[in-house]
């Protein structure tokens, strides 16, 4: 289901005209949140390479890296049943469902371990933010018990290359850097 990528270089330059203006988080959430919803309204932009599910494990697909580092732009493929562990960013981020359905979970530490604060199932079209002011541990899954589902996140950096951390129920964490899953490069 892949079409033409001006969308997608639509969005990558206003995102980083945007940047350019040097907005605080609150504000790049809101205003790129309208962009990355701009984004989703159409759904033939993204090049099959970068939805493809894979029977083992969810994938995260590179579709844009800002070349000062800024932003990432990437796909998330969810097959039926595979979610994250509970993890963190350490950069803000925005989450969007391009197709089928994510469930999201929050999580906060506290003396016990972690302890889950809301469930959120997010719909086509659906906005979710991250960031460590906000709230940045989550555990997310597919939504849809018969077929993949694929997001569109943007990050405050490579995410990619982010030392980032894994958590247990307990609260231990375990270092790891996503890397991205092999696609032929986008041509922005």
């Amino acid at each position: 289901m892949s079409g033409s990528l001006a969308p997608l270089h639509r969005f990558v330059a206003a995102f980083s005209a945007l940047l350019d203006t040097g907005p605080d988080e609150t504000a790049t959430l809101a205003r790129g949140g309208a962009l990355l919803r701009d984004l989703l309204a159409a759904d033939d932009w993204l090049p099959d390479t970068h939805a493809m599910p894979d029977p083992e494990r969810y994938r995260q697909y590179l579709l844009h890296r800002d070349l000062g580092g800024r932003f990432s732009v990437v796909s998330f493929v969810w097959g039926p049943g595979q979610s994250t562990p509970i993890h963190d960013h350490r950069v803000w981020g925005l989450v969007g469902v391009l197709r089928g359905a994510e469930i999201a979970e929050s999580y906060v530490r506290d003396a016990a371990g972690l302890r889950r604060t809301e469930v959120t199932r997010l719909e086509r079209g659906a906005i979710d933010a991250v960031s460590p002011t906000l709230g940045d541990l989550h555990k997310v899954s597919n939504g849809l018990a018969d077929a993949p589902s694929v997001s569109i996140h943007v990050y405050g950096a490579d995410i990619g290359a982010v030392r980032r951390f894994t958590y247990d129920a307990s609260g231990d964490a375990k270092p790891f850097v996503s890397g991205y899953s092999p696609a032929p490069a986008l041509s922005l």
